[in-house]
């Protein structure tokens, strides 16, 4: 069986129908063979579902997919598994282990699909700056939006030349201390979003939205413009027998609940008692000011 996963920087890309690469997994009894990463050949939306059939793909894991997609896929005899973020490799596994839940056509890129569960990230992507702020650089926190739906919206929060288009950008970010937690440059590989779409954070988004292509500029963004205030009440304690499974988990993992609408939550184990484990909802960024030197590498239309 080979699985597909739209590919970012190791990352789960949240585009489907703008897709550049996949990477591409070859599975035997729920264990991964090996992997590859492949170009989409330039083609794009519903057309990337041939370009997918004619590579002998089976599944199709991806963040943000239409109903015209879902339909090709359908057609074409591939099971799609939409809404997944964060690393590519552990959407997979997850995917193996029955934990990544499906969402359909949904709100362009958002929601992941894991329970409670031992399901640690290493990586980050859409809301998923896992990792500790003193292993940051490390942590591949990026500057992606939040996951959930807050950052859709009919229309773009913003205006801008480059707004509604595909803006290719190379970034560095860091923290007030001067401390690197992320870059593209790092890798070599820039970053691709839809500007003005809510892929990215707000203060990222707007930054871009008028530059021209090869302009560089340097941001500084207070919380309410990147990952928001910490929220208190986003920190909860539950008792452990109502948790099946929780009590293999510890103090500093990350792993996902579900809300009373079955949607993931990605939370932080800060706490365990013999009878308790506190988990903490908010973002790792959030709170925090951050500063991102940004490049505008390229811009295309949808």
């Amino acid at each position: 069986m080979k699985i597909a996963v739209t590919y970012d920087n190791g990352n789960v890309f949240q585009h489907f129908g703008h897709t550049e690469e996949f990477k591409v997994y070859e599975v035997e009894d729920k264990k991964i063979l090996s992997s590859e990463v492949i170009g989409s050949d330039g083609a794009g939306h519903e057309a990337l579902a041939d370009f997918l059939a004619g590579q002998g793909v089976n599944v199709l894991i991806c963040g943000g997919i239409g109903g015209g997609a879902q339909a090709a896929l359908e057609a074409a005899g591939i099971e799609l598994c939409a809404g997944a973020e964060g690393s590519t490799d552990d959407a997979v596994a997850a995917y193996l282990k029955g934990e990544l839940i499906n969402t359909g056509v949904n709100c362009d890129h958002h929601g992941e699909g894991h329970s409670c569960g031992d399901h640690d990230h290493e990586e980050g992507g859409c809301g998923g700056c896992h990792g500790h702020e003193e292993d940051a650089e490390e942590s591949g926190c990026s500057p992606e939006g939040c996951g959930g739906c807050s950052g859709c919206h009919s229309k773009p929060a913003f205006e801008g030349k480059n707004v509604g288009k595909i803006c290719k950008v190379h970034y560095t970010g860091t923290f007030n201390d001067g401390t690197k937690f992320d870059s593209s440059y790092d890798r070599d590989q820039p970053l691709n979003f839809v500007c003005g779409a809510g892929m990215m954070i707000l203060g990222f988004d707007k930054a871009v939205a008028n530059l021209e292509v090869g302009e560089a500029v340097d941001v500084h963004l207070i919380p309410e413009e990147a990952y928001g205030e910490a929220d208190p009440e986003a920190i909860v304690t539950l008792d452990l027998k109502e948790l099946p499974g929780a009590e293999d988990l510890t103090v500093g993992q990350r792993v996902y609940l579900q809300d009373m609408y079955g949607r993931p939550i990605p939370v932080l184990i800060t706490e365990k008692t013999e009878s308790t484990i506190t988990f903490d909802a908010n973002h790792e960024m959030a709170g925090k000011e951050l500063n991102f030197h940004i490049e505008l590498v390229s811009v295309s239309e949808e």
